[in-house]
């Protein structure tokens, strides 16, 4: 009789199997990490033309299109990590104010009531 042959999944550990997808995991992550920087850097020597930007007639300010594309670019990040913030610090407040209210609801065992369960628990 011959051994049945097994597959690669089949072969290895669970916790062998999660390493391997983690560690491929990690390597599309630098390829995809270092694509987007490339295609940044490309797209910041070709638009390395000056641009003004006048706030109606009292200021006006002159810059790389690149460098006033990559502000606006980080200024939209932060204002969605200040919204996911301030929604998940209000989802957290709300979490712990039913905890406290589940906690107080639930009332203690007394001492007849143990006394009056069967030694099983049943």
């Amino acid at each position: 009789m011959q051994p049945a042959k097994l597959g690669v999944a089949e072969a290895m550990p669970l916790g062998t199997f999660g390493a391997v997808a983690g560690s491929l995991m990690h390597i599309v992550r630098w390829i995809v990490g270092a694509a987007l920087f490339l295609a940044l850097l490309f797209l910041s020597l070709q638009n390395s033309d000056l641009v003004t930007l006048k706030f109606y007639q009292w200021w006006g300010w002159q810059a790389p299109l690149i460098f006033v594309v990559l502000i606006a670019f980080a200024v939209g990040v932060a204002a969605g990590l200040a919204a996911g913030v301030m929604r998940t610090t209000r989802l957290k407040r709300e979490l712990n104010r039913m905890r406290r209210a589940e906690r107080a609801s639930a009332t203690p065992a007394t001492p007849r009531d143990k006394a009056n369960r069967p030694i099983d628990n049943a």
